[in-house]
């Protein structure tokens, strides 16, 4: 209850003030997902309430070296699609 009581302030903030609103959310093993043999994919921590208060979802993950890559996996209004970038000391660059 009062995860969704602050998702709904943010929300009526964002609206107001016409702002995007960023949250981060872990992600754990979902233990009863997968088999022995392979590892089920992580899922977001806070259930179905951020997931329906989330306009765009976005997963990042570790790629190769210093790269890391930004998955759009839910959105009403892009494609899923992925990209691979690096942080680096002048900032941001594509991988």
């Amino acid at each position: 209850q009062k995860l969704a009581k602050v998702m709904n302030r943010l929300q009526k903030t964002s609206e107001e003030f016409n702002i995007a609103v960023v949250l981060t959310n872990q992600v754990m093993a979902d233990p009863g997902g997968g088999c022995a043999f392979m590892p089920s994919h992580p899922k977001p921590v806070g259930g179905h309430i951020l997931a329906h208060f989330s306009t765009t979802r976005v997963m990042l993950r570790k790629g190769r070296a210093e790269q890391r890559v930004a998955k759009i996996y839910d959105s009403p209004s892009l494609p899923e699609s992925e990209c691979v970038f690096e942080i680096f000391g002048g900032g941001v660059r594509n991988g």
